[in-house]
C-alpha cells in the first residue's frame, strides 16, 4: 500500500468518525433538535425537504414517467407526475432539465431510439403546455441503451418504458 493509499484510507476514516455521532453536542448545536436538520423540522439547503432542491424534485415531485409498450402518449399518472414537475419548475426558474427518453430491450436499436425520442419530445410538449418555457428544455434519446433493470420479463420492461427529467442548473440561454 503506497503512502498516497494510506493518507487517502485514513481522511476517509476520519471523515465518516466525525459523522457518526449527530446528538454529540447534547442536542443544542448544529446536530441538534434545534439546528440544522434536527428534529426540529429546520429546512437542511439541498436535502429531500428543502422544495427549492434537484434531491426534492426527484423524490418527491418524482422525475420520471413511465410508458405502455411501443408508446409515447402520456397516462394520468404521468400527467400528474409532470403537473408536479411544471410547478415545480415555473417556480425554480434557475434550473433546466434534460429528457431524456428511454425503451425497454425489445426492438431494434433504431426504432427504440426513435421510440425514446418520441417519449422525451412528448414530456417537453406536455411541460411547454404547462407554461415551463421551451428553452429551458432539451431531449435526448438512449432508446434501450441505458436500462435500469436488466431481465427479460416484463416487470423489467415496464421500468425501462420511460421519460426522466434529469435537472440542471445555471444553463438557460
Amino acid at each position: 500500500m503506497t503512502v498516497t493509499s494510506k493518507i487517502l484510507l485514513l481522511v476517509a476514516g476520519l471523515a465518516l468518525a466525525a459523522c457518526t455521532n449527530p446528538d454529540r453536542f447534547g442536542g443544542n448545536g448544529a446536530g441538534g433538535a434545534n439546528g440544522v436538520g434536527g428534529a426540529g423540522g429546520a429546512l437542511v439547503p439541498g436535502s429531500v425537504n428543502d422544495p427549492t432542491s434537484p434531491a426534492y424534485f426527484n423524490q418527491t415531485v418524482g422525475d420520471r414517467v413511465l410508458f405502455a409498450v411501443d408508446q409515447s402518449t402520456i397516462s394520468p399518472e404521468g400527467r400528474a407526475v409532470l403537473d408536479g414537475q411544471a410547478n415545480w419548475l415555473s417556480t425554480n426558474t434557475d434550473f433546466t432539465a434534460v429528457i431524456e427518453g428511454h425503451a425497454d430491450e425489445q426492438g431494434t436499436r433504431e426504432y427504440n431510439l426513435g421510440l425514446g425520442e418520441k417519449r422525451a419530445n412528448a414530456v417537453r410538449e406536455y411541460l411547454v403546455s404547462r407554461g415551463v418555457a421551451g428553452n429551458r428544455l432539451r431531449v435526448v434519446s438512449y432508446g434501450k441503451e441505458r436500462p435500469i433493470e436488466i431481465c427479460s420479463t416484463e416487470v423489467c420492461y415496464a421500468k425501462n418504458r420511460r421519460a426522466v427529467t434529469v435537472l440542471a442548473s445555471g444553463l438557460t440561454g
